[in-house]
């Protein structure tokens, strides 16, 4: 069964609308860099859009009726948006979901040290990487610091133009005999991820001899430039990602290389969707959570009942306030538990199989399982939902294809899908295929964006 190339079917007003769904993407991606950047760009486009919030509406104890437009925030690091459609939402709603969340290194707690005159941010990875990635590269700092008396600092340093960047060092490759004989696991230890950040010492007169003198300097610099003190890393989230803007990439600037397109290319796509439907038939809802790349854990992730509290209050504010509504609303719904998919690599042709692989170009991929070796951990979509989905997407001209996550006993991964699934809906997983997949800087087809956004505008307005 092969897959046609998207880009041979398009027109020249085809691409038009390609190249602005992309910029759109590209200006999302450097302004969305962690979950909070990514929940607050969403919740100003729908604002834009007319949407307003839930914890409003219940205090105007608004009667909501199709066509009224909420959204629902949790923590700033997750945002659920609903789209009030014809049809009482017991009958179910169209659900798009994807993850803010992406691979980084975190700043510890209590993590600023001075080493031979040099200074540094300790830092704990988050998420799954290759640790050997991040080092000698450009870095930035985003997060907020949230002092004593509530007051909240943003942060960004590293992404203007003016501002200074940050790198994790390595060792040079005349002094790395032992480093090259190791497995590429330890061959950088986490430990060693921490961030150079200064090394100049503050001037002090006479007491040039005291130590920590580079510490100082950066603490004289945080004070002065953002009001907090050393004791506020106490409480501080910060996040150390790859500095700079998201390229085109290519001659013919056919893909975009960027940080974290896993997995906010489907937050994005799921976003502009749902934006573009207007008066659904039933309710549509877009869920993007945090904390996927840990397990969907916490207050912010899946795994809460963040989703379920906002659906009960929505119902609530539609008329239907039983128990046993919700339970409807959510077993009747349909989901497309978006999440990127394993592009084929031909220079690692050996890891796939290539009649069951994602391939750059081809379009929206679905996976109609994943979990790793015998399944383990997937959610499986029944056959009749995927022959569902597939006739609309072929009544709308999207180009899709199937996929698995690499060799049967080589890959696997996970998603949000199983945990939706609990409820009895129809999940199935889908998504983008990506190149360089939990790397600093990750390569998608922009046909594959276009084709993406195409299918879920379709599946929010026929599933």
């Amino acid at each position: 069964m092969e897959r046609k190339n998207a880009w041979k079917s398009y027109s020249k007003s085809d691409e038009k609308k390609l190249e602005e769904l992309c910029e759109g993407y590209k200006d999302y991606l450097f302004k969305g860099k962690t979950e909070r950047e990514g929940t607050a760009y969403i919740i100003g486009k729908a604002k834009e859009a007319g949407y307003i919030s839930l914890e409003e509406a219940i205090k105007s104890k608004k009667k909501l009726k199709a066509g009224d437009k909420i959204y629902s925030v949790c923590m700033g690091k997750t945002v659920a948006l609903f789209n009030i459609g014809k049809k009482s939402m017991e009958e179910g709603m169209n659900i798009l979901g994807a993850h803010l969340d992406s691979p980084r290194l975190d700043v510890k707690q209590n993590p600023l040290y001075e080493s031979n005159d040099l200074a540094y941010l300790d830092t704990h990875y988050y998420g799954g990487i290759k640790k050997y990635q991040w080092v000698t590269l450009p870095l930035a700092i985003h997060g907020v610091v949230v002092k004593t008396d509530g007051t909240k600092v943003d942060i960004v340093i590293g992404e203007d133009e003016e501002d200074p960047v940050f790198c994790v060092t390595d060792i040079l490759i005349h002094l790395a005999q032992e480093q090259m004989v190791k497995k590429a696991n330890v061959a950088v230890e986490g430990e060693n991820l921490d961030l150079l950040i200064a090394s100049k010492p503050i001037k002090v007169g006479k007491e040039d001899k005291k130590k920590d003198l580079v510490k100082k300097q950066v603490l004289e610099i945080l004070k002065k430039k953002y009001d907090f003190e050393e004791e506020d890393f106490m409480s501080a989230e910060l996040e150390i990602v790859p500095a700079g803007k998201p390229r085109d990439m290519g001659l013919d600037k056919s893909m975009i290389l960027a940080y974290g397109q896993d997995d906010k290319v489907c937050a994005y796509t799921s976003l502009i969707a749902m934006l573009n439907v207007k008066k659904p038939e039933k309710t549509s809802c877009t869920l993007l959570v945090d904390k996927e790349e840990i397990g969907s854990v916490g207050a912010t992730g899946m795994q809460s009942k963040f989703f379920e509290n906002s659906v009960a209050e929505i119902l609530e504010l539609v008329g239907l306030n039983s128990n046993l509504s919700l339970r409807r609303c959510l077993q009747n719904s349909s989901m497309l538990s978006s999440d990127v998919s394993a592009g084929f690599d031909p220079l690692y042709a050996s890891c796939f199989e290539s009649k069951n692989a994602a391939f750059l170009g081809k379009g929206m991929v679905f996976n109609k399982f994943t979990g790793s070796r015998g399944k383990s951990g997937s959610n499986d979509a029944n056959a009749e939902y995927i022959g569902r989905i597939r006739g609309i997407l072929e009544g709308n001209s999207v180009h899709y294809q199937t996929a698995e996550l690499g060799k049967v006993d080589l890959g696997g991964g996970g998603t949000i899908a199983y945990i939706l699934s609990l409820y009895g809906m129809e999940v199935v997983d889908c998504g983008v295929a990506v190149l360089n997949m939990h790397a600093p800087w990750e390569v998608t087809s922009k046909a594959d964006i276009f084709e993406t956004e195409k299918g879920y505008e379709a599946f929010l307005k026929e599933a």
